[in-house]
């Protein structure tokens, strides 16, 4: 077996950290800390959703209106009216698509999602992400828990990631302390 020996340099640069490339999936940092109170909608979704409703809530009354009401196959005008109702019922279901948002205050951030509402301290917040793959920015919270935040979502491309950028400068302004840990 053949001995090597390793040559031992008195190397101060090993402490220093050299910057790698940027990371692509960094969330940007804001040049400043947004003003409270500040409200994240996707407001794609929300254009979406409402274009659909009053689509729908149009069609279906229109179709009401001109079913015959004569002949074999005649629509009383209950049978019309409750048809015309199915619109805005649908539209209902569809609002708790249009529902989301994220609201930060001076007490902490409420995360309102389809059908649950959730207050948060700003001290509960651990972290925001919104990684490759995300639906949406999820939360980590200092009880271990992941909490989906479906205010700010991925399909929002840049804008999405500017959100999630200010949302995560104000968790880390509101939870910064003296040793900033």
């Amino acid at each position: 077996m053949k001995r090597t020996s390793v040559q031992v340099t008195d190397n101060h640069d090993r402490d220093r950290q050299v910057p790698g490339p940027p990371d692509p999936f960094a969330l940007p940092v804001p040049e400043t800390v947004p003003a409270l109170p500040a409200t994240f909608r996707p407001t794609r979704t929300r254009v979406a959703v409402f274009a659909v409703s009053a689509v729908l809530v149009v069609t279906l009354v229109v179709v009401a209106l001109i079913l015959p009401d004569t002949g074999p196959t005649a629509w009383s005008t209950p049978e019309r009216v409750a048809f015309a109702a199915i619109g805005p019922l649908i539209s209902a279901g569809l609002y708790l698509l249009a529902r989301p948002r994220i609201v930060a205050d001076e007490r902490g951030v409420t995360v309102v999602n389809t059908v649950r509402t959730q207050h948060l301290e700003w001290a509960q917040i651990v972290r925001v992400n919104l990684r490759p793959g995300d639906p949406w920015v999820l939360l980590d919270l200092d009880s271990g828990e992941v909490l989906p935040a479906m205010g700010i979502q991925a399909s929002g491309g840049r804008a999405a990631r500017r959100a999630a950028g200010e949302l995560r400068a104000l968790v880390d302004e509101h939870t910064r302390t003296e040793r900033d840990d």
